[in-house]
């Protein structure tokens, strides 16, 4: 394995345009993006257009697959691409809550799309008499695989609760319990002092001193809805307003100019339903209470960029003061987490430093109903981002700059060069990445280095760029799998169309 020090291009040059890697395949034709379309949409794999996000699927599958449309159709001006996309987008619109018919953990029904996988949720355990007692609260994702089971205590009004996620295979004990306020086991105070227990289990006391009956209860995931899924999902739609506003030629189809009307009329909803999340400092928090593992904190630089992309389409496409105002404070806050390393490559971290996740928090503080504590103050979570979340925020950073909103030129190229300088890497002469936008975290897993392609929209500043992404894909032969294959292959025709 090369380091990022010692990677040399001379080994990519059979990378250049035309080359057909092992799988057979030229990742910069159409004939290849057509047939990974066809292969990906007739396999019903995770993210087409007719599932729901209830588990993700729509905010990180068919998103890429929306987007992967309008860089085919940008890169060959071909209608079919927005055909394709039109089609796609009518289902995706189908499956916003307010058309299902199903809410989120407030009982609203709205134009989104809501998600279990990534909230918090619990259950509600009854008493004797069939009251509810206790709720029990789970901030692990995947909390709908938990169980909270109660059994009797030591003495008569005594318990124990025992919370298991056998898919996590944590489990949190907590025994001889109360629901006696004075007592120094009452199971509040007692869970309370125990956390972060295994499976970050907090009780809310809904009797005023009646216990749990004995049983196993599953828990629920609340049902909520994310910023981040909401701007990957309606980012394409905005992109292709913006291309019919853009275009004489598509504004005077009839069908695409009232396209358009309808998926902008369609994104201003559905951006409007995070507007209580919006922070003027240019991030968004997600609220306290609301069931998700760090309610009461500020967003991560990929979730709040997600929906700055949408912002980002609007304003190029409507002009709006609204949408390039909050572009520009979105960058503005990005922008000072951006550092330049000793390459003069863009490094950052994936919580912004200005957070209260990135310095940590304790109960004292208040901050979380769901985690009330987080790492140990003045250390949270400071990791770098990682290779895939960084796509979403060069994406937004090359996109506020194509439309003259934020970032110039040497920005573009210290992103660029955070891809060719710390990512890029041949493991035993295969091209692969590091994990970590400043070149650590040890050699990238396939979910990640796959990915490498989505840092095409700096790859004009740098043009190595495209020959390591374009190797990756050759030297691993990949083939359709994913809605993110599709974006990748779709952004390496783009780049290529381009040269």
């Amino acid at each position: 394995m090369l380091t990022r020090r010692q990677f040399g291009w001379g080994a990519l040059a059979m990378g250049a345009l035309g080359f057909t890697g092992a799988a057979g395949y030229d990742y910069t034709s159409r004939e290849t993006f057509d047939l990974f379309d066809r292969a990906f949409h007739d396999s019903g794999a995770t993210g087409q257009p007719t599932h729901t996000n209830e588990l993700g699927a729509l905010g990180w599958g068919q998103s890429y697959v929306l987007a992967a449309f309008v860089r085919m159709y940008e890169a060959y001006k071909d209608t079919h691409y927005l055909d394709r996309l039109i089609t796609n987008i009518d289902l995706v619109l189908a499956g916003r809550d307010s058309v299902r018919g199903v809410s989120d953990y407030r009982g609203l029904s709205l134009p989104s799309w809501r998600n279990t996988s990534y909230s918090a949720g619990g259950v509600t355990l009854l008493g004797a008499e069939g009251r509810p007692v206790l709720e029990v609260r789970s901030a692990l994702t995947n909390v709908s695989d938990a169980v909270a089971t109660v059994t009797a205590g030591s003495a008569e009004g005594r318990f124990t609760l025992v919370v298991n996620n056998p898919r996590k295979k944590r489990v949190s004990t907590f025994t001889d319990l109360t629901m006696d306020q004075t007592s120094p086991d009452y199971a509040v105070r007692r869970v309370l002092a125990a956390y972060p227990s295994p499976n970050m289990v907090t009780v809310k006391d809904l009797s005023g001193g009646s216990a749990p009956a004995p049983g196993t209860f599953q828990l629920a995931a609340a049902p909520a809805l994310f910023s981040v899924h909401t701007g990957m999902i309606t980012y394409p739609m905005a992109s292709f307003v913006r291309l019919v506003h853009h275009s004489p030629r598509l504004r005077a189809d009839p069908r695409y100019r009232a396209k358009a009307a309808e998926y902008l009329a369609a994104v201003r909803q559905a951006v409007a339903v995070h507007e209580r999340e919006w922070m003027d400092g240019g991030y968004f928090v997600w609220p306290k209470h609301m069931p998700v593992p760090y309610d009461g904190t500020e967003q991560p630089h990929n979730q709040t960029l997600g929906l700055g992309l949408t912002y980002a389409e609007l304003a190029a496409a409507t002009g709006e003061q609204i949408y390039r105002d909050r572009t520009r404070r979105l960058a503005a806050a990005f922008a000072r987490d951006l550092t330049a390393d000793a390459d003069d490559a863009y490094v950052w971290p994936y919580w912004p430093t200005f957070g209260k996740m990135y310095t940590g928090y304790t109960q004292a503080d208040d901050v979380s109903a769901w985690t009330p504590s987080y790492g140990r103050p003045p250390v949270g979570a400071q990791q770098r981002e990682d290779l895939s979340h960084a796509g979403i925020d060069v994406e937004f950073a090359a996109v506020a700059h194509r439309w003259g909103l934020a970032f110039r030129g040497h920005d573009m190229v210290r992103l660029a060069r955070t891809y060719t300088r710390n990512l890029a890497t041949t493991d035993n002469g295969v091209a692969t990445t590091f994990l970590y936008v400043d070149g650590g975290g040890g050699l990238a897993p396939a979910g990640q280095y796959l990915q490498a392609p989505r840092f095409m929209p700096v790859a004009p500043w740098e043009p190595a760029l495209f020959t390591h992404a374009r190797q990756v894909y050759d030297d691993h032969a990949v083939e359709s799998q994913m809605g993110s294959t599709l974006l990748c292959v779709a952004y390496l025709n783009w780049f290529a169309r381009r040269s």
